[in-house]
């Protein structure tokens, strides 16, 4: 049998549409506090939904707390994810960080500066990083998006 198709290499380009802001935290406090200083600081009303599950080895199942305020009116919509479940993290390349604050953004109508600034003076905040979604490769980062 003759095959005379010719086989045609489709690469697909897919852009990320990055509208939101990714911030990393250190904190010793466990998530329900720190989900309760950032509702004080911010005037929002993060709330616990339901955990992000991985599966890693073969019987084990890795759960990250997440709080959200998605069901707020606010021009801001912000999520609280820890990065640590036991001995393993979300995002293996940020190991230093102990949550990540996804903050989605409508038009690019916040500043950046002053939510950092507003985090900083948060006392069980110890540092604060923005996370450069272009450069960090990872692979649960697609995770942050669902």
């Amino acid at each position: 049998m003759k095959s005379n198709q010719k086989v045609t290499k489709v690469k697909l380009k897919v852009e990320q549409n990055n509208d939101y802001v990714l911030l990393g935290l250190v904190s010793a406090e466990p998530d329900y506090k720190l989900s309760f200083s950032l509702n004080k600081k911010f005037r929002i009303s993060l709330k616990n939904i339901n955990p992000l599950k991985l599966n890693g080895d073969i019987h084990s199942e890795q759960a990250f707390s997440r709080f959200s305020n998605n069901d707020d009116h606010s021009d801001l919509n912000f999520s609280l994810i820890s990065n640590r479940s036991g001995k393993n993290f979300l995002l293996n390349k940020l190991k230093n960080i102990d949550y990540l604050l996804q903050i989605q953004i409508s038009e690019k109508e916040a500043d950046l500066n002053s939510i950092t600034l507003k985090l900083r003076e948060i006392d069980s905040v110890t540092a604060v990083f923005n996370i450069d979604l272009d450069t960090i490769k990872d692979k649960n980062l697609h995770y942050l998006t669902q």
